[in-house]
């Protein structure tokens, strides 16, 4: 999402924070740039030149260019303002659906991904707020929508309304608002059907559907790929049925972005969620500040906290990190942490969300790292027994041969795993006994709640920039970078290991 606004954003940041002082001019002349960006990001041109000039007003005045850090400034206020051109006047808040049964109806174009969104935020609404869900298809039109539903409902536990042939899309409404009522449900989605382009058949049928059940969320569901058209989409779908948010799909193709940005400017309607995949997990909130920041390469910790709740087990994690704080971190805990990578999103994935870490994926990208490696050393660790795993210390020449072996791997690649789970023994000791309680015991209380929200982690991020992690890494012995990340570079341990051939 956003990865060529981001990467052009980054350049012309790079070069203002580079200057001791900053003149009126060289602002001006980083925010033309900042314009060109925003227009060739696909974001439409009043909003461009709405955004350029609410900056350079904040941006040349006497606080900016008499600061100590002018450029760190001009970042600080470009965000700012990005995050109320995403989230408007006000926020939007969370969905409307406190009065059971919340009827919720998705609309939206052919195409756009309405049948899979509808799922993924079923799935979403059971998981992480409790609420049963009934799903009901209106699309009479499409070949196998019901039954396309029906799959999904099963594959993600959501009951769905049983297909009667030959009712029209108000009567199955009339039908699911009664069902719903009479299950207990707390929320009922309605999935309408689409067209190839807005007509007023399709714009009547939506009408008479919502006039039926009197949803109290309209979700719009466009296709993030088709850029300005999706704002205009959007304008037609409110002015003639009345939209309370808008989900744009497929954001992690290779879009611009543009639309996102322009979305809430151009029709006043909040982006409520964003489509990030085919799986039935790959759906995330629309948060204006977290988007925002991974926008101009400040990562986003509270995404990548959150994405660890989901993955790692609370009785676990603390028995890992009871073994951390005692420098006992063996094989079995290096495969589970590189299991749990994996799970969150890769190496890419996790990395895109770290402070001042967006340009590291690509320059790993670039020498050929990729969680392939992962999968690899995983075969590496698994090739070993027991007592191996347990204690690495065992491995003679010979055995490493046979391990190597039996992952169809090198022993020179073998070599590079046991160095690296050393190199992080040796950091997770570190952090274990560093500073009040524990670093690593801070992080863990942080990330399950005792005493701190996936906010409060982002808060303990904010002040975390390059330079105060080289400072921390060289204050746990390491030769400036993170141990094992070779001065915020490619981990000395891996650079070479399994580069594409």
């Amino acid at each position: 999402m956003f990865e060529n606004l981001s990467e052009r954003l980054s350049g012309v940041f790079d070069r203002l924070t580079k200057q001791g002082a900053l003149s009126e001019e060289d602002v001006k002349t980083a925010l033309r740039e900042v314009r060109v960006a925003l227009l060739e990001a696909d974001v439409s041109l009043p909003v461009a030149r709405d955004f350029v000039k609410a900056v350079q007003d904040k941006a040349t005045g006497q606080a900016v260019t008499k600061s100590v850090t002018p450029g760190q400034q001009v970042v600080k206020i470009v965000h700012d303002a990005l995050v109320d051109v995403l989230r408007g006047a006000e926020d939007p808040g969370k969905l409307k659906i406190d009065n059971p049964p919340a009827p919720i109806l998705m609309v939206g174009l052919q195409g756009g991904g309405k049948t899979t969104t509808t799922a993924k935020l079923a799935k979403r609404l059971k998981e992480r707020e409790g609420k049963k869900v009934l799903m009901a298809s209106l699309d009479v039109y499409r070949p196998a929508a019901m039954d396309q539903l029906a799959v999904l409902g099963v594959q993600i536990g959501v009951d769905t309304l049983p297909i009667v042939p030959g009712q029209k899309p108000v009567d199955i409404a009339k039908r699911a608002k009664q069902q719903a009522m009479m299950g207990g449900y707390d929320v009922y989605m309605l999935d309408t059907a689409g067209r190839l382009h807005i007509d007023q058949v399709l714009m009547q049928e939506v009408e008479d559907v919502r006039n039926v059940v009197t949803p109290r969320e309209t979700l719009l569901v466009v296709d993030g790929l088709t850029g300005q058209v999706a704002v205009e989409v959007a304008e037609e779908f409110d002015a003639k049925i009345g939209i309370s948010g808008v989900v744009l799909t497929r954001m992690d193709g290779d879009g611009r972005g543009g639309a996102a940005l322009s979305m809430r400017a151009v029709t006043g309607k909040p982006i409520r969620f964003v489509g990030l995949g085919e799986k039935m997990d790959a759906l995330e909130t629309f948060e204006p500040e977290r988007i925002a920041g991974r926008i101009l390469g400040m990562g986003d910790i509270v995404a990548l906290v959150e994405k660890a709740q989901e993955t790692i087990e609370m009785e676990q994690a603390e028995r890992m990190m009871k073994r951390m704080a005692k420098g006992q971190f063996n094989m079995n805990d290096l495969k589970m942490q590189l299991e749990q990578m994996i799970q969150m999103g890769g190496m890419q994935g996790m990395m895109g969300m770290l402070p001042g870490m967006g340009k590291m994926a690509k320059q790993m990208d670039a020498a050929g790292l990729d969680d392939k490696i992962l999968k690899q050393q995983i075969a590496l660790i698994q090739s070993m027994t027991k007592k191996e795993r347990a204690n690495p210390a065992l491995l003679q020449a010979s055995r490493k041969k046979r391990i190597a072996a039996g992952a169809g791997m090198e022993v020179s690649e073998l070599n590079k795993l046991l160095k690296m789970h050393r190199q992080m023994a040796d950091m997770m000791k570190k952090m274990g006994k560093m500073g009040k309680g524990g670093m690593l015991k801070q992080a863990m209380k942080g990330m399950f709640g005792k005493g701190g929200t996936p906010a409060d982690m982002a808060e303990m991020a904010k002040g975390m920039d390059p330079k105060a992690l080289e400072a921390a890494a060289k204050a746990m012995g390491g030769k400036g970078g993170l141990p094992g990340l070779g001065g915020m570079g490619l981990p000395p341990g891996l650079s070479g290991f399994g580069k594409k051939k």
